[in-house]
């Protein structure tokens, strides 16, 4: 073998003064363990050192079946100043054009990285430059001994053995620090994990005292916790990390653009936030496809990989086993009555923190079928919370992360979900599914990150208060890092005119006014937002028009385009996804036209009046500042219009005309309508009940569906897009939140009757706004 040269690159021999020393080498076949041993004798020969070290030979890569201690448990016999030094090869492929890795003609041919002896010996010979030699930070027996005591608990006769085991360990964690110096900062991967957390001295305190509580054995409960770990401990290689990076980029290629847009700067701080602190990663959830986003930037980017958190329903066979070796973890759907599971659970965790290994997951739980955002779920994150209040962590980052897409695939399956029909179960057909249907084209994808919620240290598990805080502050800050795109912004165009159709210089004028809003607010932006708006009527507006979302007329003198009254549940997705930028101003708009109908020394009052019961009204819709920060923030957009409004509100009618002048794009309607209409449903659906009849939630969903497709085809509301189950879940939220559901004494039904007299007053101001935004426009025309 021709190694001479790398043998000289580098002594494996530590420095020391008299003191024995003890290779660990890490070896998988008999041309490995050759190699090191020349490596040793090499340096040793040259540097005549008196005697020749002992050498314990052990495959510490081994995750299934353990170590194979028993050598090192003799071998650790030695003095305590000895030091252990480990030793490994790292074998790199051959490059072929930068396309090497993860293919799955290796589960057969063997990946190129873990060679067979026979084609290890002929890689050293003929190619030795892809052999590397390394060698982990050494330490002293006595140093490790110190460490096994303070942090392992064992029975007397087991503590050799498992001093062994925690010696072979923390070899392979050096090892692998000094292999991601060849390899890469992506493949930084927990070993061992079970091994360690089942010898852990509070976890076996926890666990002893669990059984006392039981009245069972800790040896029961350990064989049972030791099942539990076989199911949720991911179990991450290198290949398969490949794999699963190449699997991504393939579904991602198949419909998208190849370059995912997000800003190089915020990717690189990123880095530096997970290397340093306890981190979590929470993207925003809108298709299957965000799972893949976030693993594929941090894999391009030389990452550690991110354990991602993944429901049950997606562990079937293939995708399931591929996401367990790629980082991810599956847990059970219910398990608050399983003491056992929900302490492993938050040991693990607790171990992924403390390793600086960062979790990822939807913190919505589920895909949003209406675009904007939905209302976080707090399961994981009180788990996560509780482990990292369990290890005293400090400075935990929560980084928000919004994931967005021009056009998603997804988005026609929600609308029909949202008229009643059920979604099918997920499985490895349905998957494949779903992949063939990707290969269309649909834009770009974008991934946006946030500032972090920064936690000095996690609140305490019974704080339920301060983890709905911290949910709400990620929310928060995962809407103001969603970019304004293009087809959110042609989608909030044509839903504000339709039923009518724009022309093309009326779209492109529409979108210039949106804009020039968005930016003079400094709003997220997409950074590749192209401002040539007339180029793109047939770029990706040909890609909305090939998947019906909007429609075109050219027959005509002029080109026209609009979006038909079947789409607008569709096209209101896209729409939505951006609509909370614009909430503040749509509120600002309706209670100004309130607080004109009361002219004189009341307008002022009425304006924040109407205000507050707006912010109120669609509470369970949005995520505000808190009121004090809220009301600024109104004053504050309310002034671009107007420095002297509160004086110019007290001249009734024609002061507010004067301001909604200089109001323009007017967004009321196009902000607020599905939501005011889908609560007009089952407010009057409520009404028709006797005072002393109650609703539930689940009676009014399904009355509701048939009920507002009533009221849609008497075209008492204007679009189907304000029909729909979360729609109304949440209009059923605000009835129970104003103490409607329950029956009552007969003032019961006037208190119903008043909320829908409420609601249509509120509709027929959104009608004015739309009616001075379509007389703006013809007046601009």
């Amino acid at each position: 073998m021709n190694l001479e040269q790398n043998y000289h690159n580098k002594n494996p021999w530590p420095d020391r003064d008299e003191q024995q020393v003890l290779f660990i080498l890490d070896v998988r076949n008999s041309t490995e363990e050759e190699i090191l041993r020349g490596w040793i004798s090499h340096h040793g020969n040259r540097d005549n050192h008196a005697f020749d070290a002992p050498k314990v030979c052990i495959d510490l890569k081994d995750e299934r079946t353990g170590f194979d201690s028993g050598q090192l448990v003799m071998a650790l016999a030695l003095p305590d100043d000895t030091i252990i030094a480990p030793l490994r090869i790292v074998w790199t492929p051959a490059d072929e054009g930068g396309i090497t890795l993860g293919r799955l003609r290796y589960l057969v041919t063997g990946d190129p990285r873990k060679p067979s002896a026979r084609r290890a010996r002929a890689i050293a010979g003929d190619y030795p430059e892809r052999v590397h030699l390394i060698a982990g930070k050494p330490d002293t027996v006595a140093n490790l001994r110190q460490r096994f005591e303070a942090n392992h608990r064992v029975d007397d006769e087991a503590a050799q053995e498992e001093f062994a085991n925690f010696v072979a360990r923390q070899a392979s964690v050096v090892l692998d620090i000094s292999e991601r110096q060849v390899r890469g900062g992506r493949y930084k991967v927990p070993r061992h994990v079970a091994a360690t957390l089942m010898a852990n001295a509070d976890y076996n305190s926890e666990v002893q005292r669990l059984a006392d509580d039981q009245g069972r054995s800790k040896d029961e409960l350990m064989q049972e916790a030791a099942g539990y770990m076989k199911e949720m401990v991911s179990r991450p290689s290198s290949f398969w990390l490949d794999v699963y990076a190449r699997f991504n980029t393939f579904c991602l290629g198949l419909g998208y653009e190849e370059e995912i847009v997000y800003d190089q700067a915020s990717v690189e701080k990123l880095r530096q936030l997970v290397r340093n602190h306890p981190s979590m990663l929470l993207w925003t959830h809108k298709t299957y496809l965000d799972g893949m986003v976030v693993p594929k930037v941090l894999y391009d980017n030389d990452f550690p990989m991110p354990h991602i958190f993944g429901g049950a329903n997606l562990n079937f066979p293939g995708l399931g086993h591929l996401l367990h070796r790629a980082g991810g973890i599956f847990i059970k759907r219910s398990f608050q009555d399983n003491e056992l599971y929900k302490l492993t659970l938050r040991y693990y965790i607790g171990y992924l923190m403390e390793k600086r290994f960062p979790m990822n997951w939807a913190f919505e739980g589920t895909r949003s079928r209406m675009g904007k955002l939905m209302p976080p779920r707090y399961g994981l994150l009180k788990y996560v919370l509780e482990a990292c209040h369990q290890t005293d962590a400090r400075d935990i980052h929560i980084i928000p992360i919004s994931i967005n897409y021009d056009i998603i695939r997804d988005v026609e399956e929600y609308a029909t979900e949202q008229t009643g029909r059920g979604k099918g179960a997920e499985s490895l057909k349905w998957f494949i599914g779903y992949v063939r249907s990707l290969a269309r084209p649909m834009g770009k994808v974008y991934m946006d990150i946030g500032e972090p919620v920064v936690l000095p240290r996690a609140p305490d598990p019974g704080d339920h208060l301060a983890l709905s805080k911290i949910a709400f502050e990620v929310a928060v800050e995962a809407n103001n890092v969603t970019p304004i795109t293009f087809p959110s912004l042609v989608t909030m165009s044509l839903l504000g005119a339709a039923p009518k159709a724009l022309t093309e210089a009326e779209v492109i004028e529409d979108l210039r006014a949106l804009l020039g809003w968005a930016e003079s607010r400094q709003l997220r932006i997409s950074d590749d937002f192209n401002r040539r708006f007339a180029d793109q009527m047939e770029g990706l507006l040909g890609i909305m028009i090939d998947e019906n979302i909007v429609t075109r007329y050219d027959e005509g003198p002029e080109t026209v385009y609009g979006i038909s009254m079947e789409q607008h549940p569709v096209a209101s997705y896209y729409r939505n996804t951006v609509i909370h930028f614009f909430l503040n101003k749509a509120i600002i708009e309706l209670a100004l036209l309130k607080a004109s109908e009361h002219a004189g020394e009341d307008a002022l009052q009425a304006f924040w009046t109407e205000v507050d019961h707006l912010r109120d009204l669609f509470k369970f819709e949005f995520f505000y500042a808190p009121s004090e920060q809220f009301h600024q923030q109104i004053r504050d957009e309310i002034e671009r219009y107007s420095p002297q409004w509160e004086e110019t509100l007290g001249q009734g009618a024609a002061g507010f005309g004067a301001m909604l002048d200089n109001m323009t794009p007017l967004v009321a309607h196009v902000t607020l309508l599905t939501y005011a209409e889908a609560y007009s449903v089952v407010a009057s659906m409520l009404a028709r009940k006797q005072a002393t009849d109650s609703l539930e939630e689940d009676d009014c969903v399904k009355d509701a569906l048939t009920f507002g497709r009533q009221a849609y085809l008497q075209r008492r509301i204007s679009s189907e897009s304000s029909i729909g189950k979360l729609l109304f879940k949440n209009g059923y939220k605000m009835l129970q939140s104003r103490n409607l559901t329950e029956g009552g004494p007969d003032t019961r039904k006037q208190e119903r009757l008043e909320l829908v007299r409420e609601l249509r007053d509120l509709l027929r101001r959104i009608d004015v706004i739309r009616a001075l935004g379509v007389a703006n426009r013809n007046a601009n025309a």
